[in-house]
């Protein structure tokens, strides 16, 4: 089951912030279809969130054909977003983690990691266009 946290410097609303941990975990295929989502309860309890920031979140997650909500059952995952096969996830994850010691060892920090990444892709982005 998906664990819920919010990251209160992100700027980053926080229904968005449980959207878009949904979305990371059925990229990375954590969440199969089928699965259920932790109750607005749940959450709620989880993480001190208000209970209409947990049902906008999940409103959102449904319109774009995500989950699908069940009354009296709760809130369940309808499909996967594209995945590659774990091992081939399980390789990037080495990989990424050595390039990361890497980046830490010439004094990278998190923000500067992450400023890197995104510069990084608009690039790619941008050759590929």
């Amino acid at each position: 089951m998906i664990e819920f946290h919010l990251e209160q410097r992100t700027g980053v609303a926080p229904y968005m912030q449980l959207v878009q941990q949904v979305k990371r975990a059925l990229r990375l295929g954590l969440l199969q279809p089928g699965d259920q989502l932790p109750t607005v309860r749940e959450v709620v309890t989880m993480i001190a969130i208000n209970p209409n920031t947990v049902f906008k979140a999940y409103r959102e997650l449904e319109r774009d054909g995500l989950v699908e909500s069940r009354p009296g059952l709760g809130t369940f995952v309808r499909t996967q977003l594209r995945v590659p096969d774990h091992e081939s996830l399980e390789r990037l994850r080495v990989s990424l983690q050595q390039w990361l010691e890497q980046a830490a060892g010439v004094g990278l920090d998190d923000e500067s990691v992450v400023d890197l990444l995104m510069d990084t892709l608009q690039k790619r982005r941008a050759a590929l266009s």
